[in-house]
């Protein structure tokens, strides 16, 4: 077990030898980890890999290596002058039926939100078609940014049938969607969803802090209750630089 020195906070890393999983693999998982479970926060600065590597008792290539693999997943930064920082953690999110704000929660990085819009509108085309409405049907419009540790993740945006929920802007800031729904008596019982990628918008790009297409993680889910009918539809883009989908595979 060493000791791992980054700014203020002691953080340690646990080297096995005799372990076939390679040693640069176990101090970046471990880095990552603490990055993760926020022991290291954005901000904290690493030592240089020359005094990580001999602290480590490790060679400078397999420490570089390490620390190589952690700014190629955009948790650690290199900076002139400065040395190696934490940039954030990135949300690792498995794909099943919950919200962004319960995976946040869960996590311990600090949810918040700031509500764009919560207006009744018009159903667009393919809006009411997801929800199974006649086009133009009123719909409840909730467009959301999400923010985990100060920073912008996502925007967010949901269509709901008004007869499933009618929340306030104070409600929709201290409350993940999903919460509310269940809270109202719904129970959600199955979700059709698509995952893709694109360019930015300006206005994602602004509210993101990104520049015009930057590279975003797109989320399109449908919710389904236990009678079949749709309660939401959700359009929804992520940073890709702090956002990734997890998927279990199993072999049938």
């Amino acid at each position: 077990m060493y000791g791992l020195a980054v700014a203020s906070t002691p953080f340690s890393i646990s080297v096995d030898r005799r372990s076939p999983v390679p040693l640069y693999f176990q101090v970046s998982h471990q880095i990552e980890e603490a990055i993760e479970a926020g022991t290291l926060e954005p901000g904290h600065k690493l030592d240089n890999e020359i005094a990580l590597a001999d602290r480590l008792g490790l060679s400078r290539p397999t420490m570089r290596r390490a620390i190589q693999e952690l700014v190629s997943k955009g948790l650690l930064v290199r900076k002139r002058g400065v040395g190696t920082q934490v940039v954030h953690g990135r949300v690792r999110r498995e794909v099943e039926l919950t919200s962004l704000y319960d995976d946040l929660e869960r996590t311990g990085q600090k949810p918040r939100t700031q509500v764009l819009v919560n207006a009744v509108e018009p159903a667009p085309l393919e809006v009411a078609d997801e929800l199974g409405l006649a086009a133009d049907t009123p719909v409840l419009r909730i467009e959301r940014l999400r923010l985990a540790r100060g920073e912008p993740l996502a925007v967010l945006r949901n269509w709901l049938p008004q007869s499933v929920l009618s929340p306030t802007d104070a409600e929709l800031e201290q409350h993940g969607l999903y919460q509310m729904i269940r809270a109202s008596g719904t129970h959600m019982r199955i979700a059709r969803q698509r995952i893709g990628a694109r360019g930015a918008t300006s206005a994602e790009a602004k509210l993101l802090g990104e520049r015009k297409n930057a590279p975003l993680l797109t989320m399109q889910r449908t919710t389904y209750n236990d009678s079949g009918n749709a309660v939401e539809f959700g359009n929804h883009v992520y940073r890709a630089e702090t956002y990734s989908f997890e998927v279990t595979l199993v072999e049938r």
